[in-house]
C-alpha cells in the first residue's frame, strides 16, 4: 500500500489499523533542539480521542502514547521520531456482520477492488482511528512552529443548517474548547448540540464545517506552480476522513464579487506591508503574504448510521446491512484538532523548505 507518507522536509509516515494492536507515526526531518512537551501532546490527542462527550463515539481510548526514538532529555535530536499509540478498546466482533458485505459510502468496496482483500474491523486502515497518529505528529509540528510564534486555531462554524454568523477573521477561537461542539459561538454551540442529539436519537448522522486560522505566518511560504501553499493545505485537508470540500480565503463566495471589491490593496503599516482586506486568505500566487491564513473544511455526514441499509455482498447479491457499532453522529467536534494538526504539518514543512532557500 502506497500513500502513507506526507510532507517533503518535515515528513510523516503513519501506520496501523483501527482494530490492530496499535497505530503510530514516524516523523523524519524535524530539526534538533525542539522542546517536546508531552503533556501538550496528550492534550492534543485528548481533544481528538473518542468517548469524550455524548456527541461522539463511545469507544474508550485514552490515546496514551510512547515516544520511542528521536527525543533525548526532552528535546528532539534531529533523528527520526517514532510515536506509538496502543489500541485498548477494540471490539472486532462488532464488525463480523460486515465481513462479507460492503457498507454504503465506506471504503469497503473500493479497498476490495484495489487490493482484493480488506480489514473489515472498523475499516482497518481507512478508519479515522489513523488520524490519532496525525494529531501526535501535528503536536510536534506545533511545538516547532511555536519557536516562530506561529499559532493555529480552529473551531466548528456549521452543523447541518446551523451556522455561526461571524467571519473567520472575527472569531475568538479560544472559546472553542468551552463546549463539547468546539464552536466559538456558545449560543450556536447549544443549538448544534441539540441538533446532533436529535439526529443521533433517530439513528442518523449529520455533517458540518470546521474553520481554521493560521496566525503570524511569515510571507514567502509556498512554491508558485505545483506546490502552492493553498494546494498543499487543500491536499492535507482532503486527506482527512469524511472531508468533502476545502475553501480558502473568500473561496466560493468570490464568484459573486467584482474585482474592484475583491482585490486586496497593499498598505504600509509597521515593519511589513499588509493588505487592507484579506479576501486572499493570506495566500497570493500560491505564496503566503504575511496576513492571517484562513480556510474552511466541509465534512460529510458519517457513513455509518444506526439504520438498516441495502447493499451488496461479495457474491454481488443484495443484502441488508445492519446499523451496529460505535460511531460519531457528527464528526466535526473531533475533527477540529485533526484540521489543526494537518495545517501545522503543512506550515512546518514549508517553513523548513523556505529556510533552505534563505539568502541570509
Amino acid at each position: 500500500m502506497a500513500g502513507n507518507s506526507f510532507g517533503d522536509v518535515f515528513k510523516i509516515h503513519t501506520f496501523g489499523e483501527s482494530h490492530g494492536k496499535g497505530i503510530g507515526v514516524v516523523i523524519d526531518g524535524c530539526p534538533s533542539g525542539v522542546k517536546i512537551d508531552e503533556s501538550f501532546m496528550l492534550d492534543e490527542l485528548t481533544r481528538r480521542r473518542p468517548g469524550q462527550s455524548r456527541v461522539t463515539t463511545q469507544r474508550q481510548e485514552t490515546d496514551e502514547f510512547e515516544i520511542q526514538s528521536g527525543v533525548f532529555e526532552g528535546v528532539t535530536t534531529g533523528t527520526p521520531i517514532s510515536i506509538y499509540i496502543k489500541n485498548k478498546d477494540q471490539k472486532s466482533k462488532d464488525y463480523t456482520h460486515i465481513a462479507n458485505t460492503f457498507r454504503p459510502s465506506h471504503a469497503d468496496m473500493t479497498y476490495n477492488i484495489k487490493y482484493g482483500v480488506r480489514d473489515y474491523r472498523g475499516g482497518g486502515r481507512s478508519s479515522a482511528r489513523e488520524t490519532a497518529a496525525r494529531v501526535a505528529a501535528g503536536a510536534i509540528a506545533k511545538l516547532l512552529l511555536k519557536q516562530s510564534n506561529i499559532t493555529i486555531e480552529a473551531g466548528v462554524t456549521q452543523v447541518g443548517n446551523i451556522k455561526v454568523n461571524s467571519s473567520i477573521e472575527q472569531l475568538d477561537f479560544t472559546k472553542s474548547e468551552e463546549n463539547i461542539i468546539r464552536c466559538p459561538d456558545p449560543i450556536k454551540a447549544k443549538e448544534m448540540e441539540e441538533l446532533i442529539m436529535d439526529i443521533k436519537n433517530k439513528g442518523d448522522t449529520i455533517g458540518g464545517i470546521v474553520a481554521c486560522r493560521i496566525n503570524n505566518c511569515p510571507g514567502g511560504l509556498g512554491d508558485p506552480v505545483f506546490d502552492k501553499l493553498h494546494a498543499d493545505l487543500g491536499k492535507a485537508m482532503l486527506s482527512i476522513n469524511a472531508v468533502k470540500g476545502f475553501d480558502y480565503g473568500s473561496g466560493f463566495d468570490s464568484v459573486a464579487m467584482l474585482g474592484s471589491e475583491h482585490n486586496d490593496a497593499w498598505i504600509s503599516e509597521g515593519d511589513h506591508p499588509k493588505t487592507k482586506t484579506n479576501f486572499s486568505g493570506g495566500i497570493q500566487g500560491g505564496i503566503s503574504n504575511g496576513m492571517p491564513i484562513y480556510f474552511k473544511v466541509a465534512f460529510k455526514p458519517v457513513a455509518t448510521i444506526m439504520r438498516d441499509q441495502e447493499s451488496l455482498d461479495k457474491e454481488g447479491q443484495m443484502v441488508i446491512v445492519k446499523g451496529k457499532g460505535r460511531h460519531d453522529p457528527c464528526v466535526v467536534p473531533r475533527a477540529v484538532p485533526i484540521v489543526e494538526a494537518m495545517a501545522a504539518l503543512v506550515i512546518a514543512d514549508h517553513l523548513l523548505k523556505q529556510k533552505s532557500y534563505s539568502r541570509n
